[in-house]
């Protein structure tokens, strides 16, 4: 017995040290962000930093605007969870409640495909396939543009709102499903008014995995979207906010490279904040449901 209570202590000891090592790490690069970003937003200034309309790091007398790039990545953010959501919501329903046996086979298995496709091979296929389409259809110059990057976000944020959202509608015990069927319910509303509101929270954190992949990939979005530092129009080359990072950061130096950190702190802020945002009202709406 004693024996017992050492070893459960043990690996008690073992889980408590990798969760603070997980803690710290993210602390640590917190302080690195703060501290590499802050330099430059004291000498350019908040307000010129954060609302300026024009970003030309390079010019003889430098600019470091970065409204275009914040505008960018959250209508490229928000175009790709308005088409990815409703798209990977819908399959995760059918695959956790509908689909038979062997067509959920199949379709997992290229969920999870689609899930370990590297980046760059997502922007190589964009860049081949569909900046033409995008030209040709809508008659552009070019098209490389915002509406290309979005539509390769939403196919790149669809594996993780799939595999969540499935797992989360498994997970609701089956005995609500048979309630609400016995009660005269169909399968439909029973799977859309008992099974999804009962597993609402994997179903956020689906998003929330979603929109993080959304605003944080760089290496696909920078084949697309053009990648100029344009105020951002639908079918206008953009740059966002990680590939003003990605696309600098090699020649950069000075003031330059001090505000590149200044980005990646916006972007870690923005991630932060929409993470707090959604805790907060599902924290409210469990507080709601006592």
């Amino acid at each position: 017995m004693k024996k017992k209570r050492v070893f459960e202590n043990i690996i008690h000891g073992i889980f408590l040290i990798l969760g603070l090592v997980t803690v710290g790490f993210v602390l640590l690069i917190t302080v690195y962000l703060i501290i590499s970003g802050i330099p430059a937003i004291r000498e350019i200034g908040l307000f010129p930093f954060l609302f300026g309309r024009t970003w030309a790091s390079t010019a003889a007398e430098p600019s470091y605007g970065i409204l275009p790039f914040i505008l960018t990545s959250i209508y490229g953010t928000a175009g790709a969870i308005v088409i990815g959501v409703p798209i990977g919501f819908m399959t995760a329903v059918y695959l956790a409640k509908l689909a038979p046996k062997g067509v959920k086979s199949v379709m997992s298995a290229a969920v999870s495909l689609l899930a370990g496709i590297p980046s760059v091979v997502y922007g190589l296929v964009g860049m081949i396939v569909l900046v033409p389409a995008v030209r040709k259809l809508f008659h552009l110059p070019d098209g490389a543009s915002l509406f290309a990057a979005i539509i390769v976000l939403a196919v790149m944020i669809l594996p993780s709102i799939i595999k969540v959202s499935v797992t989360a509608l498994e997970a609701v015990p089956k005995e609500y499903e048979d309630a609400s069927l016995a009660l005269g319910a169909t399968p439909a509303e029973t799977y859309f008014r008992v099974s999804v509101p009962a597993a609402k929270s994997g179903i956020a954190a689906a998003v929330v995995l979603g929109v993080g992949r959304a605003i944080g990939e760089a290496m696909a979005v920078m084949m697309v979207a053009g990648n100029v530092a344009n105020m951002p129009s639908l079918f206008g080359s953009v740059r966002f906010l990680t590939t003003a990072v990605a696309s600098e950061m090699s020649y950069s130096s000075g003031l330059q490279r001090q505000a590149l950190f200044s980005i990646a702190l916006v972007l870690f802020l923005f991630i932060m904040l929409i993470n707090a945002a959604l805790n907060f009202f599902l924290k409210r709406d469990k507080e709601g449901g006592k």
